[in-house]
């Protein structure tokens, strides 16, 4: 070990309490466990119980999370991954030698196996009557404080595994978000989708606007991408004859971190051929609103102070209508030097390059429109030049078919009516790349591959991205995207001081 290295820090006295049952020869983590029962299993099979111990016995296991001595007898809390038990040890049950070895060497934290049987205390508390115990690891780190548990977000962050032991509705988050990614795959497949697997790492990035990670691959000689987005290789599959595909996808964008971004993050892109967005519409609509039912049971979800309703159908507008309807501004009647005044007046960022009344009309709803779309809202027909992978829209000239879907003022879906015009598709990519090349971080590149490709030619289809991690905030209550992804992205602890979310905001 390098001598600048201290080591990792331990309870001193839990690590003397583990090098004195080493000594004795105890095997302090043994490589199996055989649990018969699961603690939801009991409760189950037992809750019928009564105060005298059932005939039946019992083997489970799980985390010790408080310990009640009171002298010959001691109370405690067993937790495993769903649910949490009393345990009864008395010594003349469980004998004066293993009496004497856990009230010596086990504590609140480590992990335990027991054996026993069931019956319901003079208070009506479902219990374990043990009479045989097992250390399967011993915890060399204390938890944190059993009223109060693990409180300083930062820490929660960073060491989730904690949150998870002692934060009961972190585990809740969780569990959620597991469920909802299992029914939304089983909603797709049960309608003959096809999942697939895209590369993350890309010679050429695309599919959104934003600013990618770059690394660089020696034996290939060549700097490489992590996807923006998996939209151009689903749309390669369409064009092999895939037509009903989907990608649950891990992406990676290079932006700001704040309470709805984190550079890594999940979405589900849907692509359907002989489709347009009208059905992506519907489409969106179906697997949310099965997804709001199936894990509340009701179609009204409570989220902060709102109480959003997903009953469908729901609210569609044009951005035109949404603009005017909010701001009471008709950009498409209103001169450009108007509009510049506007957006110059109001501080509105990148207005300075806007030069068509469809420009300003997306920066305004940008800016005052998209916070104030509580309820599900589709909003559709956004400006050609907002949207490189849109098909021109069928009768609105400068516009495009494609729609995105805001509750509580953030974007969770975002579809199109896919471009599949190879001449139409390389004419806009060009004009990404002179922006990018001209400074614009976000741009895309030209994918000439992806052009030679809908050359061979691609059918109608629709497209959808929907994303997971801000669907699963709205579905659990929770402001911050870190609540719902396991291990979010932090600064290093070295260049920040420890501080919790309000600190941030304050």
């Amino acid at each position: 070990m390098d001598s600048k290295d201290a080591g990792p820090e331990f309870d001193r006295q839990r690590l003397e309490k583990l090098e004195e049952l080493r000594m004795t020869g105890y095997d302090l983590y043994p490589p199996v466990f055989e649990r018969l029962n699961t603690i939801a299993g009991i409760r189950h099979l037992h809750g019928a119980a009564g105060h005298e111990r059932s005939e039946d016995r019992v083997t489970t296991s799980g985390r010790l999370y408080t310990v009640r001595d009171h002298g010959k007898t001691i109370f405690a809390d067993l937790g495993d991954q769903d649910d949490k038990i009393q345990l009864y040890i008395r010594k003349n049950d469980l004998g004066p030698e293993q009496f004497a070895f856990f009230t010596r060497f086990i504590e609140r934290g480590d992990l335990i196996g027991v054996g026993g049987h069931v019956f319901r205390t003079r208070l009506g508390e479902l219990t374990i009557w043990v009479d045989e115990i097992v250390l399967l690891a011993k915890a060399l780190l204390s938890l944190p404080e059993k009223f109060h548990g693990l409180t300083n977000v930062e820490k929660r962050y960073r060491q989730r595994y904690v949150d998870l032991i002692v934060n009961d509705q972190s585990r809740e988050n969780f569990r959620t978000r597991s469920r909802v990614i299992s029914l939304l795959r089983s909603y797709l497949t049960d309608r003959d989708f096809l999942e697939f697997e895209t590369p993350i790492l890309q010679p050429v990035y695309g599919g959104a606007n934003a600013r990618p990670f770059t690394t660089y691959h020696h034996y290939l000689d060549q700097n490489l991408f992590l996807r923006i987005a998996p939209e151009l290789y689903l749309k390669r599959l369409v064009v092999g004859g895939f037509e009903k595909v989907f990608e649950l996808a891990r992406n990676f964008r290079n932006e700001d971190i704040d309470a709805r971004h984190n550079p890594e993050f999940s979405m589900v892109e849907i692509y359907e051929a002989y489709r347009d967005y009208h059905d992506m519409m519907a489409l969106t609509e179906g697997i949310i609103t099965h997804l709001v039912y199936a894990t509340h049971g009701s179609y009204v979800v409570a989220f902060g102070d709102e109480e959003l309703d997903f009953s469908p159908p729901w609210r569609r507008l044009s951005m035109e209508e949404a603009v005017r309807e909010y701001t009471g501004i008709d950009a498409r009647s209103t001169d450009i030097a108007r509009l510049r005044k506007i957006a110059e007046e109001q501080g509105i960022e990148g207005f300075e390059e806007a030069v068509s009344w469809r420009e300003f009309l997306f920066l305004f709803f940008e800016e005052w429109v998209e916070e104030k779309l509580v309820q599900p809202t589709l909003v559709y027909d956004f400006p050609v030049e907002n949207s490189p992978l849109a098909k021109k829209h069928r009768s609105k000239d400068g516009f495009t078919e494609r729609f995105e879907l805001f509750i509580c003022g953030m974007e969770i879906a975002n579809g199109f009516s896919e471009l599949n015009d190879p001449l139409d598709q390389y004419e806009r990519f060009r004009q990404q790349d002179e922006r990018r090349k001209a400074g614009d971080l976000e741009a895309q590149m030209i994918d000439y591959d992806f052009i030679t490709a809908l050359a061979y030619g691609m059918p109608p289809t629709g497209g959808v991205g929907l994303g997971i991690d801000r669907l699963v905030m709205l579905l659990t209550n929770q402001s911050s995207i870190k609540e719902v992804i396991l291990f979010p992205q932090m600064k290093s602890e070295k260049d920040q001081d420890i501080q919790t979310d309000e600190d941030r905001s304050g």
